[in-house]
């Protein structure tokens, strides 16, 4: 459970609940009401909604029924697949959907005392990396007396329903959640450290060894408790062609619920070239749309596996969106994959135990050149070093560092048209290993690691550095962008990571111009500047 949580609104859900149970009356959320507001922005939904609590959907309503699964959820009416693939993901981890759902038990409906319910619940979110409850009313929208939004195959669970109706509160509305990544969604749910793969960039369906490699980080990730999606982009000629398709859908977020290698009988080894297959599973958001080619539910394929190995996979044959696919057609056939790392930093742990550093910063704007935080990317030379800069050390001979950086949620902007994200990255240069100071040109300091540049909420770099000092310098791509960021560091022994800041006063003078000077002797920059600038 997280140490601390601050609380959206400032809502208390134990004040609130127990004054409503005093006053004998069923919450209203004030703060999200059951309202058009509520539900969107520009895009009406198609019919009369009412809003309905679920003792007036269903007799006996559960937040869970039979426990939790990824089986449970569908999409609805709302562009969120995105979302309900998260929430699948988040259904095979106990303990991750346990933070966000706190005191399951506690919020469950119980028949026996309906006078202690209130038509309230809380939901836990990692927003901009701080623990944050959200409390919402059990009021849901509804047409025809149906759920329109995500919803459970069983008519009397709602776990999946509150949940996005809480995240939906964080976002402004339910339309700002058409349309977002996985990735996003998962990262709210755990803290997770996100990295975007493109597949057809890396050449994976062509190239075997790198096929392997991405294979086994998956599989590590996924034995370790990470949660990991994927898509097809729309604009991919092979998502287009309806024959190569066979079954899957573009545009539309899948998670991955098992990741195996199969082990094939001695008997079996004359049909295939290893004796072992490389698999991975995965789940529809729709629920009744599945993968129709090699080892889907009904092939061939399966017929030659014993019983107990198809038993030990879960295996269904059932049109329940969840299937089975080689790791070889699954490279061929989806375009992205989102990995989200759940990284260890429990010191009782059997497995890697990561040092971890996060510091909040800002790109912000400054008509003074040395007090401007907002360069652009490396190819604007003049302005480059002016962003913001965190220096860390490498204490190790060789150490992994794992960099993530990520800018401030924007969906809240959607509804005045400026939810996009913006285009950022980081650099990382080996300097001076006694530097103290910013960088205000580079001489003999080595460019050791560039980060994607791209218009995602996270940016993720893996990277074996050297002993020593090194500057990180995240960066939007264009110069004069402003927006808050949260940049996070795991290394395997303290990296002291800190930002550099303006050094004053004794630093920092004004040259004959009138604009700041800034070097690691402040004598020494008056001195130039006396020079330069007298008679």
């Amino acid at each position: 459970m997280p140490s601390s949580v601050q609380l959206f609104r400032d809502q208390k859900y134990h004040e609130l609940k127990r004054q409503c149970i005093q006053q004998r009356r069923l919450f209203e959320d004030p703060e999200f009401p059951a309202s058009d507001e509520s539900l969107y922005y520009q895009k009406a939904p198609r019919g009369k909604v009412e809003w309905k609590r679920p003792k007036d959907l269903c007799q006996d309503p559960y937040l869970f029924v039979n426990g939790i699964s990824s089986h449970d959820l569908h999409q609805g009416s709302l562009g969120n697949c995105w979302f309900v693939a998260a929430c699948s993901c988040l259904a095979l981890r106990k303990t991750l959907w346990q933070q966000v759902i706190p005191d399951f038990q506690e919020q469950e409906w119980d028949p026996k005392t309906p006078e202690k319910y209130a038509g309230i619940f809380r939901f836990r979110f990692w927003c901009f990396g701080i623990w944050t409850e959200v409390v919402i009313d059990d009021l849901l929208p509804t047409i025809d007396g149906t759920l329109i939004y995500c919803h459970s195959n069983v008519e009397n669970e709602f776990w999946s329903a509150l949940l996005e109706k809480a995240y939906a509160k964080l976002a402004g509305s339910y339309e700002a959640l058409d349309g977002g990544s996985a990735a996003d969604a998962i990262v709210d749910f755990t803290g997770a450290v996100a990295e975007s793969i493109d597949l057809v960039q890396g050449k994976y369906s062509e190239t075997i060894s790198e096929q392997m490699k991405l294979f086994e980080d998956l599989l590590k990730v996924h034995k370790r408790g990470g949660l990991i999606s994927c898509f097809i982009a729309v604009c991919m000629e092979r998502a287009v062609d309806g024959e190569r398709r066979r079954g899957l859908v573009p545009g539309h977020a899948y998670s991955v619920t098992a990741i195996r290698k199969l082990h094939l009988g001695e008997r079996l080894t004359f049909s295939f070239k290893a004796e072992k297959l490389f698999m991975v599973r995965l789940r529809n958001p729709w629920g009744n749309r599945e993968w129709s080619g090699a080892w889907s539910d009904n092939s061939e394929e399966w017929k030659k596996v014993s019983n107990a190995e198809r038993k030990s996979l879960g295996l269904t044959v059932e049109n329940d969106g969840e299937f089975w696919m080689t790791f070889e057609d699954w490279c061929k056939n989806f375009t992205d994959v989102d990995i989200c790392r759940i990284v260890n930093t429990s010191y009782f742990s059997i497995h890697k135990t990561w040092e971890t550093k996060m510091m909040h910063g800002a790109w912000a704007k400054n008509s003074e050149p040395l007090l401007n935080r907002c360069g652009g990317c490396f190819d604007n030379v003049e302005t480059f070093l002016q962003n913001p800069q965190y220096i860390f050390d490498v204490k190790k001979a060789e150490d992994k560092v794992l960099v993530s950086l990520q800018q401030e949620d924007r969906r809240r902007s959607k509804k005045v048209g400026k939810g996009d994200n913006i285009i950022i990255g980081f650099e990382i240069f080996k300097v001076e290993d006694n530097r103290s100071y910013r960088l205000h040109k580079l001489t003999v300091q080595e460019r050791v690691a560039t980060s994607p540049y791209i218009n995602t909420r996270n940016v993720f770099l893996k990277k074996i550095l050297k002993q020593g000092r090194y500057i990180l310098i995240p960066t939007t791509y264009l110069p004069g962008i402003t927006t808050k960021f949260i940049l996070r560091l795991f290394t395997d022994v303290p990296s002291k990571l800190s930002m550099y800041h303006f050094r004053t006063p004794e630093g920092v003078l004004r040259d004959g111009l009138g604009h700041l000077q800034e070097s690691p002797d402040g004598l020494l920059a008056f001195l130039c500047a006396q020079d330069v600038f007298a008679g």
